[in-house]
């Protein structure tokens, strides 16, 4: 999410109604290439297994299936790749196989009601005439649940979503998911069933993947000298790397062990920050390496912990928020993120007072309060870019699309520590890759749910997670 600056205090976050309309379908399906190529840099649209959403499209159509897309969401750009897949490539595999799937091959989403915050009002119009319901995490937001689950039994198409529940910048990661998709499938079979026309409801997952097209790594090393002359790092030379040439071991180890300093040295930054600033307390170990990179300027072993470490600063830079909030600290990383973010909603987008009714003196102490609560969301947003970091990843796989992942995250960090909305550089084209994986069968699990929600909704999750990460293609 771009950084928001908000110093007054706002209306109520108004549900906005789907408001599916066939020309504006149609003039996004017709705009949507071009956009994708120039704007976005996507030259190429892979997909495997297409035949099994012509399938279940045609079962769809028959009303004898429901079903929910649940997609992988690494970029902001998987949207527009999704829509170009349903639009494109599904009615041409479709006609392939001799299937006549009723026009268009579309979806309802679910979107973050954050969204047409940031991306104005002329996006929020688009989303809602394309099909698309809000739904506000961290809250109970009963209008929004309603519109989805009505969509989910009764629309007419079927639906998309994220059970990620937002991007995670890493292109082979699933992040851990959220039980909502799970539930919304469940409540859909139920509706179905109290409707008397019961239908088979599945979930499918949807890989998202995407490559830069080529080997950029002159582009990749001079990103990553950017990032360390921001963090101060001056002293790093010139590795002689080669575009569309796989680095030499030597040229590799230099540029992780560049990455890794880079890395190391922004962390330690936060915690000094966190511990000086915010009095929270680390581990004495931690406390321990950061005096020494202090005092002495000097690199630790890269067993030094880091994913630990990285672990411990999210909790610290939860917990500044969460104790402005008067929050409690419990529950998993994502979330605290929610309850975090809903609390600050309340207190800017205010349900309980009439703007247009208020004192100048009311009114100043309305937009003190909004302007505190969006300053707290910066900590929480911090964490959010980091909840799917494992510290593991390039070392893996040192890949130049995993390079180019981790740079891209410590950039967009970077740009939010200095407030700025430069974009990362371009790196090159890219190519996506969409894979549908096989439907997981709501309805063959609902005696489980009857029997026990908690436990149904959480197998399903988890397969739902196991599948997703199936479905990823390692780069070589």
């Amino acid at each position: 999410m771009p950084h928001t600056s908000i110093t007054q205090v706002q209306p109520p976050l108004e549900f906005i109604p789907p408001q599916y309309t066939p020309s504006i379908q149609r003039a996004a399906k017709v705009l949507l290439p071009p956009f994708m190529r120039w704007s976005l840099g996507i030259i190429e649209h892979d997909t495997a297994k297409t035949e099994i959403l012509v399938d279940l499209y045609e079962k769809f159509q028959s009303d004898r299936a429901r079903f929910l897309i649940a997609f992988r969401h690494p970029s902001p750009t998987d949207p527009f790749c999704i829509a170009h897949f349903l639009w494109n490539q599904v009615p041409t595999v479709a006609r392939q196989r001799g299937v006549q799937l009723k026009r268009p091959t579309h979806a309802h989403f679910v979107y973050d009601r954050g969204i047409p915050l940031w991306a104005g009002q002329v996006a929020g119009w688009g989303i809602a005439r394309l099909g698309g319901t809000p739904i506000r995490r961290g809250g109970l937001d009963r209008k929004g649940l309603k519109s989805v689950r009505s969509l989910f039994a009764e629309g007419q198409f079927p639906m998309a979503a994220s059970p990620e529940g937002g991007t995670n910048q890493h292109n082979e990661l699933v992040s851990p998911l959220e039980p909502g998709i799970a539930q919304f499938g469940f409540w859909c079979h139920d509706d179905r069933l109290s409707m008397n026309q019961p239908a088979e409801v599945f979930l499918l997952p949807l890989g998202v993947q995407y490559n830069l097209v080529g080997q950029p790594w002159r582009k990749v090393e001079a990103m990553l000298r950017q990032l360390e002359k921001t963090a101060g790092l001056y002293d790093a030379s010139d590795l002689q790397l080669q575009d569309d040439q796989f680095p030499t071991e030597e040229q590799l180890a230099g540029l992780y062990k560049r990455l890794y300093a880079l890395g190391w040295k922004l962390l330690s930054e936060m915690e000094g920050y966190y511990l000086r600033f915010y009095r929270h307390a680390l581990p004495a170990e931690i406390v321990e390496a950061l005096t020494k990179v202090q005092a002495r300027n000097e690199m630790p072993p890269e067993n030094d912990g880091l994913a630990h470490r990285l672990q411990t600063l999210l909790s610290a830079a939860l917990t500044v928020a969460e104790q402005f909030f008067q929050l409690p600290t419990k529950g998993g990383i994502i979330d605290r993120c929610r309850r975090v973010e809903q609390a600050a909603w309340e207190r800017i987008y205010r349900e309980d007072i009439v703007l247009n009714g208020l004192t100048p003196v009311e009114q100043g102490l309305a937009d003190r309060i909004a302007e505190e609560a969006n300053l707290r969301l910066w900590h929480m947003r911090l964490v959010e870019n980091f909840v799917s970091v494992t510290g593991q990843y390039v070392m893996e796989n040192p890949s130049v699309d995993r390079f180019a992942d981790t740079l891209t995250l410590l950039w967009k960090t970077v740009a939010r520590i200095e407030r700025n909305e430069v974009s990362p550089p371009n790196l090159g084209d890219r190519k996506v890759l969409i894979t549908v994986g096989d439907p997981i069968s709501v309805s063959d699990r609902w005696l489980a749910y009857q029997s026990n929600r908690r436990q149904a909704v959480s197998l399903l999750t988890q397969d739902l997670q196991d599948a997703l990460e199936n479905l990823i293609v390692t780069s070589g």
